[in-house]
């Protein structure tokens, strides 16, 4: 069911640049889409939030401390669009209103996050599926009306805001319905109350993720010839694929990574699960290759023979995110400093010794390969102590027969 809801939510994103790039034409769409990749780095905290959320429903925060949580998240969100607005409007070259367009979206997505890490922390997965879903489809819809009806970027992202807000408030709304009503006299007393600082620790582990699923693709862009590049970005798709594809395995499995007594155990499950369906994937990459040039033209057939280790770097970075999620479940953020080694070496070791396509795609494989199993290995460790010291707190806490 998250499968679903996930990949009617990226299905309706991609669909969004379809009529984006028809009705805007070449130049407009151009400050469209820069201006969606500034709304996607600005929705990193909001991706960190409902981990943390979750991570905190799994150790009985109550609800209403976690939503103050998110609520001064989104505080925070709002006052950083507004001073980014006149800066991001400089660095894109876009206009004020579209700068807005994609920046008010942001505190929007944290008030979502939240509410979609409490559905998550309760492992109500069907209800996250459906608020997924609508997430996407609220967001794509209305811009797509506006785009239709002759509006630019900016008008068609602040539609798209407006929609976002929308499914934020019914979702917190049906979030509030489907949990129980506390007892008569009763007060929330929880153990942990999260802060920032937390949501701050679990956004650098989401950015690092991000960054290194974009950096070769931004490097391609600047290093290789246009046709080079043309060819690599192609080839990108299959690892976009092979990594968002098997993203509801960590999704399902949270919960019981953030509980210390199953974490070790959920945590080598996810990770299993993750090389069992990337080894899938990789092979119908390598079968389904041959259709490439009669997909796309023959333009791209020099891709279709690298298209395996596309997917394969696909699947090494979503074994990577199972473990940083692990990471962020059990508050052990400091693995994130092995994905920032990693992005390091990438960068160095693509502008001075990469200078074709395979070599770049053999330096993104090979990275991604190695700091997926260096972090595997600490996230399996990491987690097999937690559930060690939680079986141990269990044992003094048992009475004497």
């Amino acid at each position: 069911m998250v499968t679903a809801g996930a990949m009617t939510a990226n299905i309706a994103s991609y669909l969004l640049h379809l009529p984006a790039g028809r009705w805007l034409g070449p130049a407009g769409y151009g400050e469209f889409a820069s201006l969606l990749a500034a709304q996607l780095v600005l929705a990193v905290p909001a991706l960190a939030l409902q981990t943390v959320i979750a991570r905190e429903a799994v150790h009985g925060t109550g609800t209403a401390v976690l939503r103050r949580l998110g609520h001064r998240c989104a505080l925070i969100a709002a006052a950083v669009a507004v001073v980014l607005v006149p800066v991001v409007s400089w660095a894109l070259e876009t206009s004020i209103a579209g700068a807005f367009g994609s920046l008010v979206t942001a505190p929007l997505l944290v008030l979502l996050a939240t509410e979609q890490g409490l559905l998550q922390g309760r492992a109500r997965f069907g209800a996250l599926s459906v608020v997924l879903a609508a997430a996407g489809i609220a967001k794509v819809v209305p811009a797509v009306a506006v785009l239709a009806g002759g509006g630019g970027p900016g008008a068609a992202l602040l539609a798209g805001a407006a929609g976002t807000g929308i499914v934020a408030v019914a979702t917190a709304v049906f979030v509030g319905r489907g949990e129980p009503a506390p007892a008569a006299g009763a007060a929330e007393a929880p153990t942990r109350v999260p802060g920032a600082a937390a949501v701050l620790r679990a956004s650098q582990v989401q950015l690092a993720l991000i960054a290194l699923t974009s950096l070769d693709l931004m490097l391609a862009r600047m290093l290789l010839d246009a046709d080079s590049a043309g060819l690599y970005a192609l080839g990108a798709v299959a690892t976009k694929v092979a990594f968002w594809l098997p993203q509801a395995v960590g999704v399902v499995l949270y919960p019981r990574m953030a509980n210390p007594a199953e974490s070790a155990s959920a945590v080598r499950s996810a990770l299993a699960v993750l090389v069992g369906l990337g080894a899938v994937l990789v092979a119908a990459a390598a079968i389904c290759a041959p259709i490439v040039p009669i997909l796309v033209g023959d333009a791209y057939e020099p891709v279709q023979s690298l298209l395996w280790l596309f997917a394969l770097q696909g699947a090494c970075l979503a074994v990577l995110q199972g473990a940083l999620l692990s990471a962020i479940a059990g508050d052990r953020t400091a693995l994130a400093g092995v994905a920032w080694v990693g992005l390091a070496v990438e960068a160095v070791l693509m502008a001075t010794i990469a200078s074709t396509v395979e070599q770049f795609v053999a330096v993104a494989v090979g990275v991604a390969a190695v700091t997926a199993a260096v972090v595997s290995v600490l996230a399996v460790r990491g987690a097999s102590a937690a559930t060690e010291s939680s079986r141990l707190g269990h044992a003094e806490r048992r009475p004497a027969p």
